[in-house]
């Protein structure tokens, strides 16, 4: 699920600072693209890919072809393993939506930079669905202070929809 609420249990880390001087926060969301491949799902593939290209190669099993084929056909299995792993690895992206009644946070972590983050209060904070003329269908800002920031940008269009509610929902409580 690409939109997961986080709570705050017993025996979790303890934050420091004027984070935790607010107390535990209203709404905790943690935003992860879809991945659509398991750990099991590449066990599979990597076995199967490598079985359909040894395939023909056992036909010339035991001649001078096999092992010079054998080299290409090992340099094609590792480098599909090396593309795979290398795109989970850029899969490892999150935002973490954070929500007390005085202060809305968002924490944007990537793989190989450093992490990003936006403060502002939430009864300044506007909510934004831009349906056309975006980046990309639904796109879903939030403004407040003096920045503006995307939220969401790898989460479906109906998954930006329903955390537009979700976060009006929150930031306007009746």
């Amino acid at each position: 699920m690409p939109v997961s609420d986080l709570t705050y249990e017993q025996g979790a880390p303890v934050q420091t600072g004027a984070l935790s001087a607010r107390g535990a926060p209203r709404l905790h969301l943690r935003l992860t693209p879809h991945k659509s491949l398991t750990p099991e799902g590449f066990v599979w593939f990597i076995g199967a890919t490598a079985a359909l290209i040894i395939l023909p190669l056992l036909s010339v099993i035991g001649t001078a072809v096999f092992w010079g084929l054998l080299p290409f056909v090992i340099a094609a299995v590792v480098g599909i393993w090396f593309g795979l792993k290398r795109s989970w690895r850029d899969q490892d992206i999150y935002e973490d939506v954070t929500l007390w009644s005085d202060l809305v946070r968002i924490e944007r972590v990537e793989p190989r930079k450093q992490p990003r983050d936006w403060e502002a209060n939430p009864y300044w904070v506007r909510i934004a669905l831009h349906t056309k003329g975006g980046p990309v269908p639904n796109y879903l800002t939030l403004q407040g202070g003096d920045r503006e920031i995307e939220l969401g940008a790898f989460l479906t269009p109906p998954e930006r929809v329903a955390l537009k509610d979700r976060l009006e929902r929150e930031l306007r409580p009746t």
